[in-house]
């Protein structure tokens, strides 16, 4: 976890503690929208995705009252400060992360397999 959080902090330029939230966030959307084979062997490789996905579930009531799918997310993110070209960079920096762990395949099928997420790539 502590290399991917430095590598959104240095590429996309925001804060480490940012970067852990957003990650959580992704994460556990990837988990709940995208192709499970996939999602979880990622999530395997990154020590402390688990409890990232924790924490970002930590929003209650309000994420349910948000829906789910890309906008929720979207609408989280923001909420952390983050605008839409800082989320572009999370999620581009995320997915060169996920590339260099599981390969441009698996990768390839949870960007594919994820509604709305090819517009990231």
């Amino acid at each position: 976890m502590d290399e991917l959080i430095g590598r959104l902090a240095a590429n996309a330029s925001i804060d480490s503690a940012v970067a852990e939230k957003t990650v959580g966030i992704i994460l556990g959307f990837l988990r709940s929208e995208g192709p499970s084979d996939s999602v979880e062997a990622l999530i395997d490789q990154i020590p402390g995705a688990e409890a990232a996905i924790e924490a970002s579930r930590s929003g209650g009531g309000l994420s349910r009252l948000m829906g789910g799918g890309l906008m929720a997310v979207g609408t989280r993110l923001m909420g952390l400060g983050l605008g839409m070209s800082d989320i572009q960079k999370v999620a581009r920096e995320l997915f060169r992360f996920g590339r260099d762990k599981i390969g441009a395949d698996q990768m390839g099928k949870i960007i594919a397999g994820t509604p709305g997420l090819s517009q990231f790539a």
